[in-house]
């Protein structure tokens, strides 16, 4: 029997099994399996059981039904597959060891593609440790000049023009009344 296997965080292993033709997905709890995130539309997707097949439909969610990252609007669902509504991720178990796919032909390095290092599991300590070689005209020791901000400077100079008025008059208000009182 095929099952839906939550990956995110937090919902990590909850699980829904595949049993009736037709299973509707989505944050509302009328739907057969309710997934109560706020990227999960109100009616996401339906999942199809046909014969053997599992085929998924996006029901116009609005943050869309992707299948291994690609977005769908129906496609049919193969086990390991990663199955995506909004920002939930789920995996196809179907009870079947999953093997591995057949690796892609690698084409020829192109010129620009020569210092390109390619790691399929990703980067050991010792990579790191290495470093990588930087392209011509890369250099890290540049000074980088910071973005003024025009709105502060008029504020400033504003403010400063408000100043010597408000002192200007206030000199003349005391000569006012200090000729004013010798009369």
């Amino acid at each position: 029997m095929a099952k839906l296997v939550i990956l995110n965080q937090g919902m990590t292993g909850r699980t829904f099994d595949l049993v009736a033709d037709q299973t509707t997905v989505g944050r509302l709890e009328d739907n057969t399996f309710h997934i109560s995130d706020g990227s999960v539309s109100s009616h996401h997707a339906e999942i199809l059981l046909r014969g053997t097949d599992i085929v998924v439909r996006d029901l116009n969610s609005t943050n869309g039904t992707f299948i291994n990252g690609e977005k769908i609007s129906e496609a049919p669902l193969k086990s390991g597959q990663v199955l995506r509504f909004g920002q939930v991720e789920l995996k196809i178990d179907d009870g079947k060891p999953v093997t591995a796919p057949a690796p892609a032909p690698v084409a020829p390095k192109k010129q620009a593609e020569a210092s390109t290092m390619v790691m399929p599991r990703g980067v050991s300590l010792t990579d790191l440790e290495q470093g990588g070689t930087r392209p011509p005209g890369f250099d890290t020791n540049t000074v980088f000049s910071k973005k003024k901000n025009k709105v502060n400077t008029y504020f400033i100079i504003g403010g400063i023009v408000v100043a010597v008025i408000i002192v200007v008059l206030i000199v003349i208000a005391l000569k006012a009344a200090s000729s004013g009182g010798q009369h």
